[in-house]
Order: structure tokens, then sequence, then C-alpha cells
């Protein structure tokens, strides 16, 4: 599709927001006609949807949510023209103060001094608002609206001050656009990792660590068969893997830059009254292993690996599952390099991440972060950085977008945004060009010329967070990973007592090929223990009786429900073990 044919589909960018933008100012309309006591604050739209934050005497509930939906989609038919308009200070501040909208007199107050101050007016409803809009509300398909949510805000994100309600909201240009969106909305919810790691026995989280998981015995198989994997192929790619403390003096921090960067969300602590802090990121200790000895160019490009446990505070309000906490294990690699190496360095890192993320079926686009107001260094050579970053990918082939002033403060980075299954995207894995780190910490390697040099590096981790990745992949597969990832592949079901023993020595045999082997020995039905191990999400059942017990087989079921029929158990056991060994998705 054209760009001029695709200006005013959701295709755009520019237009959705715009659309749930204007979505917004209906859903204030729609409050301020049914509620007048209720005082505005906020109204924007967001990655889906939108929100508006209000001051009201009374909680909203889900009928009256219902109440201001209907209200809405009477606007939406009223095809109500929206104005701009702009008013000096005084008038302004007036304007809003006449109508008793405080946090909008606060808003006035704020804006500089030769703002201009900008309203939108559609029906008896006016919004200070800096725009743009759609030109009508009945561009706005009033059946294909939705309010979502309803929650707690801060006013301007600020604890200490006035707690509103935001109300959550999504739309459509088309009906069943929005019946496609809520109906995955419903499949994200069955696929939470959240509740499937309770139902799974993966992990927990107490009120006695917030933000702190627990890793159960199956999670904890999960977690180390992923980072098993991660090892296998890091060696394959030259890696070696290292560990460094969890805790180091503010000397260092304050010479890798963090402690005036990143102190705020960092631990610190005292020993021998010196001060400590709880490492964050693991960039500043693989900096001292690399100056531990001297290295030759030959050494060059040195990759070093390391699945280091990190912690940052993070605020209560943003804890969420593993996917957002305050402990956890981070697959960081530094790449040491002479400058020479950059491009082929950053294009060999590229190449890992193709492996590891079509491994778990996952797609993604990458986002080029630029230079941030908070940077250490000199534009010239964040500019330099940014183009060789920039000419490693688009030689390679791939596209990216450009996300201004969002790079670390040290220096430009690559983020890989993953999609998974319902279309959802993840940012997970990150490249990230650092000159300045090397400097700071004086690093050095020989050159040919025999003279020092400094070396450039590069941060990387292509999992992020272990914890969140598995959050991820949880609800990526909904809980039924692939056999190779599964904490248990196999499940013996005997169906009576007297097959008991036969499963055990099935078992037995299965585990001591390697394979994670469970055994029901329950006395229930049958169809009960198939029907367990299927929502337990086990990708094998082998269900044994007296006929099998006979013959010297195995009958077979999938976790799809699919009756396999009997085998031998070494026919049983190659076909898992392909099935393994090519991690196979199914």
């Amino acid at each position: 599709m054209s760009e001029e044919n695709n200006q005013y589909t959701f295709e755009n960018e520019t237009y959705r927001k715009t659309y749930w933008h204007t979505c917004s100012h209906i859903l204030a309309q729609a409050v301020k006609r049914l509620y007048p006591e209720v005082r505005l604050a906020i109204g924007p739209s967001i990655d889906e949807g939108f929100y508006y934050d209000m001051d009201s005497p009374f909680p909203f509930t889900p009928e009256i949510l219902e109440k201001i939906e209907g209200e809405m989609r009477k606007i939406c038919k009223e095809k109500l023209k929206l104005e701009r308009f702009e008013l000096p200070r005084e008038e302004a501040r007036k304007f809003m103060e006449d109508r008793n909208e405080p946090f909008k007199v606060e808003l006035i107050d704020d804006l500089p001094a030769d703002a201009a101050i900008s309203f939108y007016r559609q029906g008896e409803f006016t919004d200070l608002c800096a725009g743009p809009h759609l030109d009508s509300t009945g561009r706005v398909k009033g059946n294909a609206i939705k309010l979502t949510a309803c929650n707690a805000a801060y006013w301007r994100g600020d604890s200490s001050r006035e707690t509103l309600q935001r109300i959550y909201g999504i739309a459509f240009p088309k009906k069943d656009e929005l019946d496609a969106y809520l109906a995955r909305i419903e499949e994200a919810k069955k696929r939470d990792h959240r509740r499937l790691g309770k139902e799974l026995g993966l992990f927990m989280l107490r009120d006695e660590g917030p933000g702190f998981p627990f890793f159960l015995p199956k999670g904890m198989t999960l977690k180390n068969t992923l980072l098993d994997y991660w090892r296998a192929v890091h060696k394959r790619y030259g890696y070696v893997e290292i560990s460094t403390p969890i805790m180091l003096n503010r000397q260092l921090w304050e010479r890798s830059g963090h402690w005036d960067h990143y102190k705020n969300n960092m631990y610190t602590t005292v020993i021998d009254d010196v001060d400590f802090a709880i490492k964050p990121m693991n960039c500043p200790g693989g900096m001292m292993v690399y100056d531990s000895e001297p290295h030759s160019y030959r050494d060059l490009p040195l990759r070093v690996g390391e699945i280091g446990l990190v912690h940052r505070h993070e605020l209560s309000g943003a804890l969420h599952g593993l996917f957002r906490v305050r402990c956890f294990n981070q697959d960081d690699a530094h790449v040491f390099m002479t400058r020479e190496q950059m491009k082929d360095v950053i294009q060999e890192t590229v190449r890992l991440f193709d492996e590891v993320y079509s491994t778990f079926g996952l797609s993604y686009t990458i986002e080029l972060s630029t230079m941030p107001e908070d940077h250490i260094g000199t534009v010239e050579e964040w500019e330099r950085n940014q183009d060789i970053l920039k000419n490693a990918i688009t030689d390679m082939g791939k596209e990216f977008v450009v996300n201004e002033g969002d790079g670390a403060f040290y220096g430009p980075k690559l983020d890989f945004h993953l999609s998974d299954s319902l279309g959802r995207t993840w940012q997970c894995g990150t490249i990230q060009l650092d000159s300045q780190l090397p400097e700071r910490f004086e690093l050095e390697y020989t050159g040919e010329d025999g003279q020092k040099h400094r070396p450039v590096m590069i941060h990387r981790v292509v999992l992020g967070s272990i914890e969140r990745f598995i959050g991820v992949i949880t609800e990526h597969f909904a809980g039924a990973f692939p056999a190779w990832l599964a904490p248990v592949q196999v499940k013996l079901l005997p169906v009576t007592d007297r097959a008991a023993e036969y499963a055990d020595s099935v078992a037995a045999a299965l585990d001591k090929k390697g394979f994670r082997v469970e055994t029901d020995h329950r006395s229930e039905k049958i169809g009960k223990k198939i029907r367990e191990a299927q929502l337990q999400k086990v990708p094998y059942m082998l269900v044994v009786g007296d006929r099998d017990m006979e013959n010297q087989t195995v009958s077979v079921r999938h976790r799809t429900g699919v009756d396999m029929g009997a085998m031998g158990l070494e026919e049983f056991a190659a076909l898992l073990s392909a099935e393994v060994d090519s991690k196979e998705i199914k």
C-alpha cells in the first residue's frame, strides 16, 4: 500500500494515534455529560488505545463504564466538528477556572511563557489540548469502542499528589477489528505467565520478597535447560564464560559512570566504612576481567559472557510477574575488539541472535536508539558509532526504525523487539556500542605496531533478563514448551497397579537415556490421569497396561490429544530424541 493510500488507515501510526487521541476526548465529553462533577486531568493516546485520568467522587464501576460507552457512541453519531482555537494565557486560565478544572489550570501555568495555548471544541465540550485530532467525532465508529479497565493513577506520576482514576479504552475503524482484538486479549489472559507459572509449578512470588521471584523445581529445570542451550550456542561462537562479584565498591561505580547516572536504581550498603553497591549490571566486572592481564591484537575480538545476577530498585507499582522484577539473571556478554573489527563483530552478533530467536519461533524488528541528553562522550563519537551500527545491519539486508534519544548513557544501541504467537512485542536483545567505558577503565591492547591502543566494545544480551524471557516464552507457547525445553518430557501412566512395576522400569530406562520423566502412581482412572497430564502440558504420555507389559510396548499419546498408538520403547526413545535434538516446535 502506498504512503498516500495508507495515510487514513491504522497502518499509519500517526493516523492511529490521532484516532485514539480523538477517542480520549470523546470519552471525556461523555463523562462530563453524565457526571459534570468529575474533574479532568489528561487524556493521551498510548501504544494500544487511549486513557483519560479523572478526579471523581465515586468509583467508575463496570456498570458506569458501560453507561459511558453508550454515551460515547451517541457522540460519534452526532458527528460533532472538532475545532481548534488559541487563547492568551490569562484568558486560558480563566476559561478553565470557570469550568472548575484545576488540573487544566495547573497545566496552563506550567507551559512556557511563549507557548501557544490551544484548545479543541466539539459541541458543548472544550478541552485544553495541543492535538492533533480527527475533524469530526463521526470519523470514529461508535460500535467499535470498548472501555477496557479503570485503575488508580497519581496526578503527574507523583505519589504525593492526588490519586485519580484512569479509564482505559480501545477503538478501531471496524467492529470486526475490535472483536479480533478483544479475542486476542482473552487469549493473552489464558496465557498469563503468572497464572501458568503457578499452575505448572514453575515459580512463585511472595509478599516477603516483592519483586524477588522464587523458582520451583520444575521452573529451575526449565531455567537450567535454557541456560545450557545458551552456553552451547555461545561456545560455538567463541565465547568464554566468567562470573564477577555481586557487590563492588562505590569507587568502581563512579569510575564506570553508573553512580552518577543510575544510583537511584541501585541497592547500596556500607562495608568497613566504605560505600558498596549491589550490581545493577555486569559491565564494570567485565572491564576488570579484561584488565586483569595484558592483551594483544591477536586476542581480539575477545568474547566474554556472563550469566550475572543483578539487582535493580524498581518501584513497587511497576512490578509485574517475571516481566518486571528487582533481581534477575542477565545474559550479558562483552566483546572487546579493534575499530577495524566493529562491523564484523556486530554482524556476527546479529547472526547469533537470528539463530537463538528462530529456535523459539520468534521474529523481531530492530530499533536504533540514539544519543540521549544524559550521555558521556563527544557528539562526533556518538555519530560515528551510530553510523557503524546502521551500516552493519543495513548491509545484512535488515531494516530498522530510529528511536531518538534512547541510547545508553555511554553509547548508541540496537534493540531487538520480539514478536510472539499473539503478535505482541517484547524488547529482549540489545547490542550497545561503547567506546566510553574502555576509555574510563584505561583498557589497552598491543597492536601490530607494538604500540598500546584502546579497544572498543559492545555490550550485548540476546535473552536479556532470563526471568523475563521465561515469562515471554511461557506466554508465547501458552505453557506448552517444546519437548527439548519442557520441565517434564514424558509422563508414565499405569492403567492398573499391576502395571506399576513395568511403568517404573520404562521410566528408569528413559531417565538413563537423559529424558525428564515422571510416573503417576495414583489410584485414579486413566482418563483423569491423561487429562491432568495434558493440563500440565507434558509433551508425551505413555499409557501402560496389561497388553503393553505382555508386548513390551508403550501406548503413546501427545498432549494435543493425538493417540500415536503402541510402539516399542526404543522406537519411542528415538522419536523423542530426534525431536529434542532438532529443538522442533510442536
